[in-house]
């Protein structure tokens, strides 16, 4: 039971970003417009010292308007497979080289209105190098143990959607 496309029209298309408008009818006969962002990926690394702990970074998010302590994070470039993109964005925003990753999760972001997939890897055995954050981030790179990440959450500072599932999920916590 499926819904047929009958029109798109692109409504808008950014850097990162396309809307679509799209004309579909149902599978009882009925038309309706269903407007959706196509987002090419995304990817989340929760990268885990031999320490046991987490590496975070803190950057301003102008779309919530305040500081953001997140996993490192970025999108796939087209051609470019997610894993890839793990290694290049946790390299870029925190130095770090990791000799070990594998898919933690891997989950639709909000499938009411966008088709974006992001993908959370666990990155081990790290190296520290020098960061080399693209030119329009500011970001600070925290460390924190598993409690301090707990507490975080709790206080929350660490309150994005793909953050919270890959701690979470790794941890196995639960919040209440």
């Amino acid at each position: 039971m499926q819904e047929q496309l009958i029109h798109r029209e692109v409504v808008f298309a950014g850097r990162l970003i396309t809307v679509y408008r799209d004309a579909v009818v149902l599978p009882d006969g009925e038309e309706r417009v269903r407007e959706i962002v196509h987002h090419p990926g995304a990817v989340a690394i929760l990268a885990i010292k031999d320490d046991g702990c987490v590496v975070l970074v803190r950057q301003y998010r102008h779309a919530i308007g305040r500081m953001s302590l997140e996993l490192p994070a970025g999108t796939v470039e087209p051609g470019e497979s997610p894993e890839v993109c793990a290694l290049r964005e946790l390299e870029e925003e925190t130095g770090y080289r990791a000799r070990g990753l594998r898919e933690l999760v891997r989950f639709a972001v909000s499938p009411g209105w966008t088709d974006e997939e992001l993908v959370v890897f666990i990155a081990e055995e790290l190296e520290l190098g020098k960061p080399r954050p693209a030119t329009d981030e500011r970001l600070s790179v925290v460390e924190l143990t598993a409690n301090e990440v707990r507490a975080a959450i709790a206080r929350g500072e660490i309150s994005d959607a793909k953050s919270l599932i890959g701690l979470l999920g790794y941890f196995g916590w639960q919040l209440h």
